[in-house]
């Protein structure tokens, strides 16, 4: 990995300093756009819209566009007086608990690696945040933006996970939230066992993006000269006519494909009266005569 930032832990009079990394990446397939016939890449040029001229990269400033149309042109002697903090620091603002802290507010997260000199106050402060079972509240300016983020502890090294402001998190506002929409003791009863049926320990490693396997291995076939053969789309089921049917067959359908046993099997097959008509009445009492035998003998010993 390579470090994208350095700067220092301020905790009191204590520095500590850091580099910071990338702590996640994503694993995708990523394309150019092409010209279908020769394969050739489309490049695009920046073109003012009022005389049509390509504009070098060093021309372009930033606008930010009135509600009446009109563009107010923004230079870099605009942005140095904006309060940005350009000291490199990440403030230990406050300690908290972490269940706090809605996860809606988590933006991106970096590890962070302390220097040489810097070893160890960080392992003393990542020892001392670890066993308070809290996570600490910061501030840090990156790319540009200055955000409020969290310190927690994960294999030993120190997670900083950036936040959004309170203001950019929208507020859900859905006509069904004002309904009276009844849900009745039964139905509850049953998601809830369908919820217990289906519990357990979460490991992210039992997981994986189909979707990008199945794309690597068009792209793998178009390499070879092999003909794709699309995969066959799952029927998708419709929504439930009736919620308390589908419950309990969700739940019975959760328990068999975690091995929980399926259900009542014998009892479904004892009250099938085409099978109990078939067995004569002589392999009946014979069958009644050996399952009340061991009954007696066990009686008796008693």
């Amino acid at each position: 990995m390579r470090s994208i930032w350095k700067g220092a832990i301020s905790f009191g009079l204590v520095t500590i300093p850091v580099k910071l990394y990338s702590a996640t990446e994503q694993k995708d397939v990523s394309f150019h756009q092409v010209h279908r016939a020769d394969g050739g890449r489309i490049r695009y040029k920046r073109v003012c819209t009022q005389d049509g001229e390509e504009v070098p990269y060093a021309d372009i400033a930033k606008g930010y566009e009135l509600a009446s149309g009109e563009m107010v042109v923004l230079t870099d002697e605009d942005f140095e007086d904006l309060p940005l903090s350009t000291s490199r620091r990440i403030d230990v603002l406050q300690f908290t608990p972490a269940e706090q802290i809605d996860p809606i507010y988590f933006a991106k997260s970096y590890y962070l690696e302390p220097d040489a000199q810097g070893a160890k106050p960080y392992v003393l402060l990542r020892n001392a945040l670890e066993s308070s079972g809290q996570v600490a509240v910061v501030k840090v300016a990156l790319r540009q933006r200055e955000s409020l983020a969290t310190l927690r502890v994960r294999d030993g090294v120190f997670v900083l996970e950036t936040m959004l402001w309170p203001d950019e998190i929208r507020t859900p506002d859905f006509a069904f939230l004002e309904e009276d929409i009844e849900v009745r003791a039964q139905e509850l009863k049953m998601a809830e066992s369908l919820i217990t049926t289906m519990e357990s320990d979460f490991d992210p490693a039992e997981y994986h993006d189909t979707y990008r396997e199945a794309l690597q291995q068009v792209i793998e076939a178009k390499v070879a000269g092999k003909e794709v053969i699309p995969a066959r789309e799952e029927e998708e089921a419709g929504p439930a006519v009736d919620l308390m049917a589908a419950l309990r067959a969700s739940v019975e359908a959760a328990k068999r494909e975690r091995g929980g046993g399926e259900p009542a099997r014998p009892k479904k097959a004892a009250g099938k009266p085409a099978k109990d008509a078939k067995e004569s009445k002589e392999s009946k009492e014979s069958k009644d005569e050996e399952k009340a035998a061991p009954k007696r003998k066990t009686r008796k010993s008693a």
